[in-house]
């Protein structure tokens, strides 16, 4: 993501603009919170791809440790968007009942001092 950074977030040549420290903090977490929310994403679009079947049988163990949600490919960064906020991206979120939930710290085994 290093070098989408420029196009994500230009302005100053992709330099962090701002008069003041604080303003410049608010521009990073912001062009975090972009980044993050684009290999999200971009994941939950993999997945998609690689539950078809004819993608299963395609791909290597080889290609499967070469994917990586860090692309951006399908970004347009300039011009205008139209947003819709009736319709959403057709995305199969059933996997999410798998995923754990965060620790409550009650399991956890304390760790021993290395």
């Amino acid at each position: 993501m290093g070098s989408a950074n420029k196009d994500l977030f230009y302005g100053k040549d992709g330099d962090l603009a701002g008069a003041d420290r604080e303003s410049q903090e608010v521009s990073m977490l912001a062009l975090h919170l972009l980044q993050s929310a684009l290999v999200h994403v971009n994941t939950l679009l993999m997945r998609q791809v690689l539950a078809d079947p004819q993608w299963a049988d395609k791909l290597t163990e080889a290609d499967r440790r070469a994917l990586s949600p860090l692309f951006w490919t399908h970004v347009n960064p300039y011009g205008s968007f139209e947003l819709d906020m009736n319709s959403r991206l057709d995305l199969d979120l059933s996997f999410q009942a798998a995923v754990p939930g965060p620790r409550s710290g009650k399991d956890e085994k304390p760790v021993a001092p290395a």
